[in-house]
């Protein structure tokens, strides 16, 4: 079954995955039609942790809803930071809740499937329950890397190189990218899901 990966970087790893039907941004996700189970990777600048220093393009920010609604009308998963407001806005279910397209949330850390730094996520998941789900990598550890500043200690101040618990910085677009593993894994589980098997949730 093809699986459709919206809102992919055009350099995506997923387009040289053979079941992947990839919408980039020349593709235009919007466009999709509703034909197959997703895997959405919606911008999330306009929703994370740093959004009020975030300049989003002019309708970026609801895209997002329109992720949503593609998974939740087709099975699949949306992939966003673990701090994301959408989670809250778009009333999604918090880990070890349900919502009424039977949608739950799988907390990870992307550096389970090789990421460079932990990058902690969450999954939105329709169509396939919690038991049927492709098996989890998880790592124990710290990753040498993190997504954003280098650290903060306890009392707010900022780390700097040769402090302890300081760990360098991963780009911009290593923050954006998912890893390879990463994404077999979500192309798997989104094969899983069918949405028509969870209509009377």
């Amino acid at each position: 079954m093809a699986v459709a990966v919206l809102f992919a970087r055009s350099d995506s790893f997923y387009k040289t995955i053979n079941e992947c039907d990839v919408w980039d941004k020349e593709r235009d996700a919007t466009k999709f039609d509703g034909n197959s189970p997703v895997i959405a990777h919606p911008p999330c600048r306009a929703w994370g942790q740093l959004r009020k220093l975030a300049n989003p393009c002019p309708g970026e920010k609801e895209l997002a809803y329109f992720a949503v609604d593609a998974v939740r009308k087709n099975g699949g998963v949306l992939e966003h930071p673990k701090k994301s407001t959408l989670w809250p806005a778009a009333g999604l279910p918090l880990p070890g809740e349900r919502d009424q397209f039977g949608g739950w949330t799988l907390p990870i850390f992307q550096s389970w499937w090789g990421h460079k730094a932990e990058k902690a996520t969450l999954l939105y998941i329709v169509g396939c329950e919690p038991k049927d789900i492709p098996e989890l990598p998880m790592l124990l550890g710290e990753a040498q890397y993190v997504c954003g500043s280098p650290g903060r200690r306890s009392d707010g101040t900022r780390l700097h190189k040769g402090d302890l618990g300081w760990r360098p910085e991963i780009t911009k677009a290593e923050r954006e990218h998912t890893p390879p593993e990463l994404a077999r894994w979500l192309v798997e589980l989104a094969g899983r899901c069918d949405r028509r098997e969870h209509e009377n949730h």
